[in-house]
């Protein structure tokens, strides 16, 4: 390809310091919230300890290689998700890559909420301000929660904080990728590792632990014979890893031209579920605690997300000995996880209207960043807030990602038959190589097993409703949430680029020159 005379050439992408600071970044990306407050509840409600079966197939038939996919992307077409996906599959690869970038859109909006309340309940901690009900503190005194699905009520000690989050946030990503994004998550992530140990080996020595961890790890396989049990296994990698909606693509279009990706691959997936299996022995430790002063059953105080991060778990700590030092962690942790995290959810969008529009970071931070927090502001510092927050999240995540993931592979591997190219860009760069097998488990099984997911979940919601909530609210704030994201990336994929997307050359080349494919021929096989 030649470079266009029509467009100016891009400026040079930033770049990682190194492979530590990548991998620092992505471990930050993946261990999210998700970590803590959903795969022990998950796992519980799925076989115990036999879950770990079909869990760990996950992450070897899907988890590893659909991260790979993300990696040979952005590392060989050099851009955000729209510019790599146009270089990759055209015109409907750009679509897809917007339509990734507003599920990021969407999530940041009430990510930066949930770190928000995450901040304010560690503060709470220090004097246990939630008191002797922490359910009705949370959904009473400080959400202020309305009966009516929406409202304009604007809840002060929600949106103080929400605007201090937001705040920082963007001041992190406005000094850059290494300056900024790097540096952050090897400040944070390190911390949160070592604070939510610190949490776990507390939680072990207190009465009750073992009869939790008993209810977390006993297994029960006849539930391996329910496909349900599969399919969940399948959606918490897929979830966890941050794969499929532009996150891991993004940031491994930073990492330089010789870059492995291959063994940073394998220590972001395995150090991922590492600390879910952290997480599920705290949080089940400390359930098993409650579940003991109560006298009651395990079940009957397990539970998964912002139920059991605001309300399950500060009633617990209100329990335990040295209460304020495990709210501390809890929260602290709780915060450091959220905000790795929704640092790359953002950067998947900067680094797109940077690409498309040719904005400087700092015009593409405060100027879109701004946007999306006066949105954010709008949507979830009310009194409605909760109600819209947990509908937005389900829409986008049980739908908007997975709907994503299909139609990468369909249109990548399938329509464009790029898997010869995006396995040999691997093989090249990285410790080990990938070949059919590879190119099998992305384009065949994880569009199955992935499409077989959206199919029951949209059944469900169309069949059943979400949450209680009435229809029209959840065709306005579910569904309409998603016909924005298809919209939005029909016409942003209509607009034209600042700079050519064409003028690009992928390294290494393919196919390879006749004598270089020879040579690796030879040196795969010995000679």
């Amino acid at each position: 390809m030649t470079q266009s005379t029509s467009a100016p050439a891009a400026p040079q992408r930033e770049q990682w310091s190194g492979q530590i600071g990548f991998i620092f970044a992505a471990i930050g990306s993946a261990v999210g919230l998700g970590n803590i407050w959903r795969f022990p509840g998950v796992a519980f409600e799925n076989g115990g300890g036999a879950f770990l079966i079909p869990y760990f197939v996950a992450l070897l038939t899907a988890g590893i290689p659909i991260l790979l996919f993300d990696y040979a992307l952005g590392h060989r077409f050099r851009g955000s998700a729209p510019l790599a996906f146009r270089r990759t599959a055209g015109r409907a690869g750009e679509a897809v890559g917007w339509f990734q970038v507003m599920i990021n859109v969407f999530i940041a909006t009430f990510y930066t909420v949930v770190v928000a309340w995450a901040a304010s309940y560690f503060v709470f901690s220090f004097d246990l301000k939630w008191g002797d009900d922490a359910t009705g503190y949370f959904v009473g005194e400080y959400l202020r929660v309305a009966e009516a699905p929406f409202t304009l009520d604007f809840v002060p000690a929600v949106l103080i904080p929400v605007v201090i989050a937001w705040v920082v946030v963007l001041l992190i990503q406005s000094t850059g990728v290494a300056k900024g994004i790097e540096k952050a998550n090897v400040i944070f992530l390190p911390l949160l590792v070592v604070s939510f140990l610190a949490l776990v080996i507390g939680a072990l020595t207190l009465p009750g632990a073992v009869e939790g961890l008993n209810a977390f790890f006993t297994p029960d396989f006849a539930a391996l014979a329910d496909p349900q049990v599969w399919i969940a296994a399948y959606g918490q990698i897929f979830f966890s890893l941050s794969v499929a909606f532009g996150i891991m693509l993004t940031y491994s279009s930073y990492r330089k031209r010789r870059s492995n990706l291959s063994g940073p691959g394998l220590v972001v997936a395995f150090a991922n579920s590492s600390f879910e299996l952290l997480a599920g022995v705290g949080v089940f430790a400390t359930l098993g605690f409650f579940a003991f002063q109560q006298g009651i059953p395990v079940s009957e105080v397990s539970g998964t997300g912002v139920g059991l991060a605001f309300m399950t778990f500060p009633a617990i700590v209100a329990e335990m000995p040295m209460s304020q030092l495990f709210g501390i962690l809890f929260f602290g942790s709780i915060v450091m996880a959220g905000l790795t995290s929704l640092i790359s959810v953002l950067e998947v969008v900067f680094s797109a209207v940077m690409d498309k529009f040719g904005l400087s970071r700092k015009q593409a931070v405060w100027g879109v960043g701004g946007v999306l927090a006066l949105v954010s502001i709008l949507l979830y510092t009310t009194t409605s807030g909760l109600t819209a927050l947990d509908t937005i999240d389900n829409w986008a995540n049980n739908i908007g990602i997975v709907a994503s993931a299909v139609a990468a592979s369909v249109v990548v591997m399938w329509i464009y038959k790029r898997g010869p190219e995006l396995a040999f860009h691997v093989s090249q760069v990285s410790t080990f190589k990938v070949g059919r097998i590879w190119r099998l488990l992305v384009s065949v099984l994880g569009p199955v097993v992935i499409g077989f997911m959206l199919i029951q979940v949209v059944i469900g919601l169309v069949s059943e409703g979400y949450g209680g909530y009435p229809a029209w609210y959840t065709t306005l704030f579910g569904w309409g949430a998603v016909a924005v994201m298809l919209v939005a990336a029909g016409v942003f994929t209509a607009l034209p680029w600042k700079r050519d997307p064409g003028g690009f050359t992928p390294y290494p080349a393919y196919p390879p020159a006749p004598a270089t494919a020879a040579a690796e021929k030879n040196e795969g096989s010995g000679r």
